[in-house]
């Protein structure tokens, strides 16, 4: 009689559950590339099974339809390299990690700068070629539009000159 070996099972169970996540992961991303409008979705080099399966299911209207299209989709990604297809995605729609970090730390040395006048001088040391005069006068701007209420434009503008800035 054989013997039951339990941590056999428990890894194989492990490794199906693992499976399951990924294929419900690559199942998520078809989802995704199905969101991306058309010209987005031909600029990705994609097997060619692998975008007719999309335009198949843009064309579906039927819920259980798509569905199982969906789930077709998730199966032709299992065969395909998923990472460089994220990558492109990512770079694609500017939502890379790096991208949002950077954009975030131009929003907190905007809000700082209306609101200290300190930080100018914080920012002219750590940005030496920044144009200070211009800077003073786009933070003096923002700061009147911000009191009348008026539209942010010069907001946008001192934006727009700390990311030319850090560029």
């Amino acid at each position: 009689m054989a013997r039951y070996d339990s941590s056999a099972m428990q890894d194989e169970s492990f490794s199906k559950t693992k499976r399951k996540a990924e294929m419900h992961e690559l199942q998520a991303l078809g989802v995704t590339l199905l969101e991306l409008p058309a010209a987005q979705l031909d600029a990705l080099a994609l097997p060619e099974a692998l975008a007719a399966a999309l335009r198949e299911a843009r064309r579906i209207s039927s819920h259980e339809g798509r569905r199982r299209q969906l789930q077709y989709i998730g199966r032709l990604m299992r065969a395909v390299d998923a990472e460089p297809i994220r990558s492109a995605l990512a770079a694609q729609t500017g939502r890379s990690a790096a991208a949002r970090a950077r954009h975030l730390r131009l929003e907190q040395w905007r809000a700082r700068l209306l609101a200290d006048d300190a930080a100018l001088t914080e920012y002219a040391r750590e940005h030496a070629g920044a144009d200070l005069q211009a800077l003073r006068a786009l933070i003096r701007n923002a700061r009147k539009e911000i009191a009348a209420a008026q539209p942010p434009r010069a907001q946008r503008e001192l934006f727009r000159m700390l990311r030319e800035a850090a560029a």
